[in-house]
């Protein structure tokens, strides 16, 4: 077996114990970052082999904030106390303040740019300076991206597109206030003992750190810092002052292969602190790995975000059998996003064997059903402050979370009452009265405090029924104790600044940080393959490695985040740029790849809003320039579709359908013209609809369906007819009543909606649209009896009954129809049935055997339904010649309310002929209804277009 190229930090380890031996519980060991710590650790452990007292070890950031006397502030103390000072600087301006909320975006991009400044000791004042004239000569604001953009107008209302000049005084003026701002800012926080992490690097920067008491612990040993890059001003003055002292030492992790090459970005920041600085490199005359060890490198093209995550198990199929000490393979996820696909690809165990798998890079509280929890209380709180009431689909949301424990019956219960009564909100009063949780959840916020407590109390709930009911699952165990942990972290914090914040300003803040959440997942750290992100790799070495998510555009990234300091500026006082990101990100991938000797780098091809679908640019440079062996994979996934089966449904032999059937042959049960006509267009859906009985879902929805329009005419006309019936109806009297018509619609919406024709209700958005809509059908069909009159009304929404008899297997067999007339009129004599359709049906027709064919193109519903409800009212009321007309309220001023044939309309002596020809028709597909084989789907693919089966016939 070849030999393993030693990690860096086993390196760091011989190295120190032959320096310092015994001594070195006497140093303090600095990374960037607190990962490393572990395995320096192990390392120095396997070679001493006996207990020993262990060296301090810091992050940077802790070893400067162990060094200082003060507390670092965290983000909220110093967000609350830069909004006090600018709002108290816009008074002194006599200017309006600004809202918290309006403010905290910017606020976010201030403190980083202030962080920035300290850290890299910039003189505040000087730099604001140089802005403020910038603007004044070239008020020029190219550098700020749309979202600053968007910012800045929020900031100040009064700016509008033809205020440009507005705009750039009012900016001008904010850079006057920055320098007051930034002194005041900090002031104030010195003055509670509290401190930024950026000011604590300049005081020990400024105030020269050899003489910090805290040192003095480590004056027997040495401060050492392992694996640093890129530094800010404050570091570089920090550590050269250490370096002069003789107290520091420092292992940078470099390789002459991009060290020693100007050209290469990779060592932009190691040759300044080593060239420039003058910064030791303890390993300064290594080998160059690079050049002298052997690569293997795997390009994988994938098609897709997630899928890159699936090629993992064919890259890592030889790991799963490994059980080294130290885990030799690190996937790492250049892109964050893909941290579930990948633990949903990595399987728990493999030929028998558990895999060891670390995950260290948290997993995001935001992507878990405690924060959706979270969320739709933070969400339902703002409903409930803004009108006391909440959505339907919010309490929905509740009563179907997984973690609300309710049990099915209650969930399909509460859903069911309120289905029924279509409810769009629900008082909040009421949702309090179902107690349990209910009550703790729905219990109203009333002061900004109780936010964070409310809120605590409702996962507390939660928490507690969960594990009585023992069905907490240990992944979530660990989300709900971080999530409480955060929480009472949040409470202690907004503590004394959030008395007198707006409650939807505080369920604001509260969202953010449980976003900002990653839990780190138990693992081991130094067994089995480790999942991180590429930051975490800093200074760990692994034999394999795979990248996931190798774009470009995420690695290096395309931007450096919100700023108000433009770029030329950014340069002059060496504030970090764009390319320092490119420098940074290809330093972490040649430091990976330098001690690795099988790399797999896995990218997405596919172009989409997220991805740019090209590999990174530190893969073209490697390919380029390396020597590494490269072998290139594509993974494309193949596209199956299902092979086409026809779905037929048999009759014979099934005993269900058998006795469904025989319940209309008995006429227990009667058919409606419309369930001929479902069954006429498309045979199947008779059988889905009227036999197996499965139903669409109901949904409780604000806006109204197209049929529901239909049924709000239909009862309109109803209601607008039923005192006029006893007389003769004449224009006057239809255009005397016209005045009641917008009452009426009212009456029939309630009615249709909620059941309830006189509840009181106050429409909105969409529901006005359809009152309108229903307003302009009724006049319409008034307009069209004006011209009719006079005539007399026989019935209104009429039931009318009437068997058909048919051949069945050689015997006569019949069955009963029913249906409900909209409307029977009298006029000149003859009886007219009157339809009204608000869809859009049509009057014309081919001939009759066309109508009832199945696999045709030229079937009209309209008409079937109509001619039958003729039909069933002649045998019902004993008369002849009674005449179908249809109302389609959409086309009726224009094509009249006659159906026809070429161009003879259907009436009179055509009609009488008509008639016995249709019912010929209709009792032959009765017949085949009954008798057929198969209920089977209709060859023309509109017969079915809006049928609610169709993925159940596999179309």
């Amino acid at each position: 077996m070849e030999m393993r190229t030693k990690p860096f930090l086993q390196e760091v380890a011989e190295d120190l114990i032959a320096k310092f031996g015994s001594q070195l519980q006497n140093c303090a060991i600095i990374f960037n970052n607190k990962r490393p710590s572990a395995y320096l650790q192990k390392h120095l452990a396997d070679i001493i082999q006996k207990p020993f007292f262990s060296p301090s070890f810091f992050t940077i950031q802790e070893f400067f904030a162990n060094a200082t006397k003060y507390k670092i502030a965290d983000f909220y103390l110093q967000f609350f106390t830069l909004h006090k000072i600018y709002n108290q600087l816009l008074v002194e301006e006599k200017l309006e303040t600004i809202s918290s909320h309006k403010f905290f975006p910017l606020a976010k991009i201030i403190l980083s740019d202030f962080s920035q400044i300290d850290s890299d000791l910039v003189d505040a004042e000087k730099l604001y300076q140089d802005l403020e004239d910038i603007s004044i000569i070239n008020k020029d604001f190219d550098y700020l991206s749309p979202e600053q953009y968007e910012f800045l107008a929020q900031f100040w209302t009064s700016y509008s597109e033809g205020k440009h000049k507005k705009q750039q005084e009012l900016f001008i003026k904010m850079w006057r206030r920055m320098p007051k701002l930034y002194h005041k800012f900090h002031e104030t926080l010195k003055a509670q003992d509290y401190i930024t992490n950026g000011q604590a690097y300049r005081l020990l920067a400024e105030e020269n750190i050899n003489e910090q008491e805290f040192l003095k612990t480590f004056e027997k040993g040495k401060i050492v810092f392992v694996g640093f890059n890129a530094l800010s001003s404050a570091e570089a003055k920090i550590f050269t002052q250490l370096q002069e002292a003789e107290k520091a030492l420092f292992y940078f992790d470099a390789d002459k292969y991009y060290l020693d090459d100007p050209l290469q970005e990779a060592g932009l920041f190691l040759r300044k602190n080593i060239n420039q600085l003058g910064l030791k490199n303890v390993f300064e005359s290594q080998p160059s790995l690079m050049k002298t060890t052997k690569h293997s490198v795997n390009v994988f093209k994938v098609q897709g975000q997630s899928a890159q995550a699936k090629i993992l198990n064919h890259i890592l199929v030889d790991d799963y059998e490994e059980t080294e000490e130290i885990g030799s393979t690190v996937v790492v996820l250049a892109d964050e996003s893909l941290l579930i696909p990948t633990l949903q690809t990595i399987p728990t165990n493999y030929n028998g064997n558990d895999i060891d798998l670390n995950v260290t890079m948290g997993f995001a509280l935001a992507t878990s059903s405690i924060f959706g929890l979270a969320d739709l209380w933070l969400t339902s709180q703002l409903e409930v402050l803004k009108s006391d009431k909440v959505s339907y689909k919010n309490v929905e949301a509740f009563v179907t979370h997984p973690l609300s424990g309710l049990s099915q019956k209650m969930r399909d219960k509460i859903q069911t009452a309120l289905l029924n009564e279509n409810i769009v909100e629900i008082d909040h009063q009421r949702l309090l009265k179902q107690s349990g949780l209910f009550e703790v959840f729905y219990k109203k916020i009333d002061k900004p405090e109780n936010v964070v407590t409310y809120l605590l109390e409702v996962l507390d709930y939660v928490l507690t029924r969960l594990s009585n009911a023992k069905t907490l699952k240990k992944i979530d165990a660990e989300l709900f104790v971080k999530a409480i942990q955060e929480l009472n972290r949040l409470h202690d914090t907004f503590g004394k600044h959030i008395s007198k914040e707006e409650i939807p300003f505080v369920i604001y803040l509260v969202q953010k940080s449980l976003q900002a959440i990653a839990v780190p997942l138990a693992g081991d750290p130094l067994n089995g393959i480790q999942v991180m992100g590429l930051l975490e790799t800093r200074n760990l070495n692994f034999d394999k490695v795979v990248v996931l998510g190798f774009n470009e555009g995420i690695i290096p990234k395309s931007s450096i985040g919100n700023s108000f300091i433009p770029d030329s500026i950014r340069r002059v006082y060496g504030l970090p740029v764009l390319e320092n990101l490119d420098a940074i990100s290809s330093y972490m991938v040649y430091r990976l790849v330098q001690r690795a000797k099988n790399i797999n780098f896995v990218y997405n091809s596919l172009t989409d809003e997220s991805t740019s679908g090209e590999a990174s640019r530190i893969l073209k440079q490697l390919e380029f320039e390396s020597g590494f062996d490269f072998k290139y994979h594509e993974l494309n996934l193949d596209v199956k579709t299902e092979p086409f089966k026809e779905v037929k449904i048999e009759k014979e032999g099934n005993e269900f359908i058998q006795k469904t059937l025989q319940v209309y042959l008995d006429k227990k049960k009667a058919i409606s013209p419309s369930a001929l006509t479902q069954y006429i267009s498309n045979p199947i859906d008779f059988f889905f609809n009227y036999i197996a009985l499965i139903k669409e879902p109901k949904e409780v929805s604000a806006v109204v369906e197209a049929n529901e329009i239909g049924s709000v005419l239909h009862k309109v006309m109803e209601y607008f007819y039923q005192d006029l019936r006893v007389a003769e109806i004449t224009a006057e009297l239809i255009n005397e009543r016209r005045k009641l018509v917008p009452s009426l619609i009212q009456k029939a919406f309630n009615f249709v909606m909620f059941k309830n024709p006189d509840k009181v209700h106050e429409y909105k958005g969409m529901q006005k649209v359809v009152l309108a809509i229903v307003d302009a059908y009724v006049t319409i069909i008034l307009d069209q009896d004006v011209k009719q009159t006079p005539f007399n009304i026989i019935s209104l929404e009429q039931k009318v009954e009437a068997e058909i008899a048919f051949p069945l297997n050689g015997k006569e067999a019949s069955i009963k129809i029913f249906g409900y007339i909209d409307r029977v009129d009298v006029k000149d004599g003859i009886t007219k049935i009157i339809d009204y359709k608000t869809g859009s049906d049509k009057l014309t027709f081919k001939d009759i055997p066309e109508l009832f064919n199945s696999d045709g193109k030229h079937i009209n519903k309209a008409l079937i339904q109509t001619l039958l409800y003729t039909y069933a009212y002649e045998q019902y009321a004993g008369k002849t010649s009674v005449e179908p007309n249809l109302y389609i309220v959409k086309t009726m001023n224009k094509d009249g309310i006659w159906f026809k044939s070429g161009r003879q309309n259907l009436s009179g002596d055509y009609l009488e002929e008509i008639k016995p020809e249709f019912l010929a028709e209709l009792r032959k597909k009765l017949t085949e209804l009954f008798e057929a084989p198969y209920f089977v789907a209709s060859a023309v693919p509109d017969n079915y277009k809006y049928s609610i089966y169709k993925t159940l016939f596999g179309k």
